[in-house]
């Protein structure tokens, strides 16, 4: 629940607070994972596991690949959009 719209006197005014539901809050995460990365890790693992016939590289690319993103995600659900981001502004600006 958001907190209530306070007026000048401290006093709560009507009609300014709306129950909002934890599923819009919460980021979608995919065994602990975001969605994305998840995904595309997996992918990455099956292609190398299955594609090139490395069985063992595979897994290791994998379990890395998703502790990596776990723990990245434990630290700040939302990394993937702040490297994204962080991504799209230049190295320096100019002056």
């Amino acid at each position: 629940m958001l907190p209530e719209e306070q007026n000048r006197f401290g006093d709560p005014v009507p009609g300014f607070s709306a129950p909002v539901h934890r599923a819009l809050t919460v980021p979608i995460l995919l065994a602990g994972a975001p969605r994305a990365v998840a995904i595309a890790n997996g992918t990455l693992a099956a292609a190398i596991g299955l594609g090139l016939r490395l069985w063992i590289a595979g897994l290791v690319i994998g379990l890395l690949g998703h502790l990596a993103a776990v723990w990245a995600a434990k630290r700040d659900a939302q990394f993937v959009e702040v490297v994204r981001r962080h991504l799209r502004y230049p190295a320096h600006f100019r002056t």
